[in-house]
């Protein structure tokens, strides 16, 4: 289905397939944990915070918590002393990949306009 199909017939956003997609992806770091997990995937938990900067641990942590939910980031559990965490990305989230990629060739053209 495309916009055009709803234009016209939106009466609340949630109940679309753009209103689902943004409820996953949407807010200000699930996107940048996502771009981050498909450079460099598997990655555990610090060195996404290293990489990210400006997130607190709190905010990583509920963030991986809800795209683990939603089933676009797999946790995986070593079970050693200390422990380690590390993250990927789901077959599900690599579909999303594409429109990363969109995004990013959009910036490449309007930049510096």
């Amino acid at each position: 289905m495309s916009m055009a199909e709803y234009k016209g017939k939106v009466k609340n956003i949630q109940d679309t397939p753009f209103g689902y997609t943004l409820s996953v992806i949407g807010g200000k770091w699930k996107m940048v944990i996502i771009y981050l997990l498909a450079e460099n995937q598997p990655v555990r938990f610090n060195d996404l915070k290293r990489q990210i900067g400006a997130i607190t641990y709190k905010t990583l942590s509920s963030q991986l918590k809800e795209l683990e939910a939603d089933g676009l980031v797999k946790r995986k559990e070593y079970p050693q002393v200390p422990p380690k965490v590390e993250y990927s990305l789901t077959d599900k989230a690599k579909t999303l990949l594409p429109v990363l990629e969109e995004l990013c060739e959009w910036g490449v053209k309007n930049q510096n306009n």
